[in-house]
């Protein structure tokens, strides 16, 4: 088997506007963003830039980018000078790369996307308006995790080295990120063997092979800091990688990726690669589900019909959704005759392509779009007001 590795950088001249935890902007204006790949398939981005030694104050005072001062390593040669740049280098955290993937395939794919969303960035509002419901919320841009503008957070990116050129020659140090293989960050190799591994030779050369209570102090705390993150990419990974990875983004995050995108609320099913939604359409509110099936490469879309129909009246529905089913071109209603359950389902096999933005949007709207078309009559056959026949005849016509 071959283990092809290539690496692609460019540099460029330019703004960009990355925002912190409280939503402060932070601009570099020259940058270098190199891609990683690993049998045609891209593991990693690195994000190189340089800052005034003003801003890595800034950096370093509020820890961003990751830089925890337990997961930093000892100044190689002196403090840090006040009359030179200082150069940092980041990688993108592995959940958040199909979202840069989604967007481009190479270097300058890459370096063009994120200059475009840092000139594009929203307005931070306290509230946003969703357009297809018509409700309200918080805006999601400082706590999506899913957001494409999640690309340009200073806590998306893990700083592996900070350094400056001085007139001595160079002084700075490394962190512990830069210790781990980028495989392992990328979810290939992800294990205990390979995080104790890391932890050993990162503090090897803290201490010279010497452990000191202090020293075992700080282990302890960075082996708790770095501990979560391990864990958050071992539970991605195990959800939304399929056997056999590609560069094209699995189902599940592609589902992710437009429901955030489209300004869904959602949230995740425990245990599953399902997603819990809600939409309100002109004739009521109901939740929706959708559905990933990794193996056999399809998406399903469903809405729960918000009215449970009582036993004596499911005969009259069934007959009302057979009548509706006929003719429908996208999608199916079904009703459950053990409890009078109705959902309207679409769905898609995309076994040797792969699942886009365009084509969820296509099924999630065609579906709520029924739902919300066929409710009235749905309720008009349950309470007694309409015949199946007659409900049927007063939608479509």
């Amino acid at each position: 088997m071959s283990n092809t590795i290539e690496h692609f950088q460019l540099q460029l001249e330019g703004e960009l506007t990355l925002r912190d935890t409280s939503q402060s902007s932070l601009t570099v204006h020259t940058f270098t963003l190199s891609l990683t790949q690993q049998d045609e398939e891209i593991i990693n981005c690195h994000l190189t830039f340089s800052v005034t030694p003003e801003l890595y104050k800034r950096i370093d005072t509020e820890a961003l980018f990751n830089l925890k001062p337990e997961i930093r390593g000892l100044l190689s040669a002196g403090d840090f000078q006040p009359s030179s740049n200082i150069q940092i280098e980041t990688i993108l955290k592995p959940d958040l790369l199909p979202l840069l993937l989604e967007n481009a395939s190479n270097a300058d794919e890459a370096a063009a996307y994120l200059l475009n969303l840092s000139q594009q960035q929203p307005e931070l509002l306290s509230e946003s308006t969703n357009e297809k419901s018509g409700t309200r919320k918080t805006n999601e841009l400082p706590e999506n995790p899913k957001s494409p503008y999640s690309l340009l957070s200073t806590e998306s990116w893990l700083a592996l080295s900070v350094k400056q050129q001085q007139k001595s020659g160079e002084t700075g140090y490394q962190t512990f990120w830069s210790y781990v293989n980028p495989t392992a960050l990328s979810g290939e190799g992800l294990s205990s063997e390979n995080l104790s591994e890391s932890l050993t030779n990162f503090f090897k050369d803290l201490v010279s092979g010497s452990l000191s209570a202090t020293t075992k102090e700080l282990a302890t705390e960075t082996l708790e800091a770095v501990s979560n993150l391990f864990q958050e990419l071992t539970e991605y990974h195990s959800e939304s990688r399929s056997k056999n990875p590609t560069a094209t983004p699995p189902i599940f995050q592609a589902i992710v990726n437009f429901f955030t995108e489209d300004d869904w609320a959602f949230t995740k099913i425990q245990g599953e690669l399902s997603l819990n939604l809600a939409f309100e359409g002109d004739n009521g509110r109901w939740q929706c589900y959708a559905k990933a099936r990794e193996e056999q490469k399809q998406f399903a879309f469903y809405s729960i019909c918000p009215i449970k129909v009582p036993k004596p009246k499911r005969r009259a529905v069934g007959e009302f959704i057979a009548r509706a089913n006929y003719g429908m071109i996208i999608g199916n209603f079904e009703l459950d005759f053990t409890d009078g359950e109705i959902r309207y389902k679409t769905s898609i096999d995309v076994e040797g392509d792969r699942l886009t933005s365009a084509l969820i949007r296509q099924l999630v709207y065609a579906n709520v779009t029924m739902m919300d078309e066929y409710l009235p009559g749905i309720k008009a056959v349950v309470e007694g007001e309409l015949s199946p026949e007659d409900a049927i005849a007063k939608i479509e016509a």
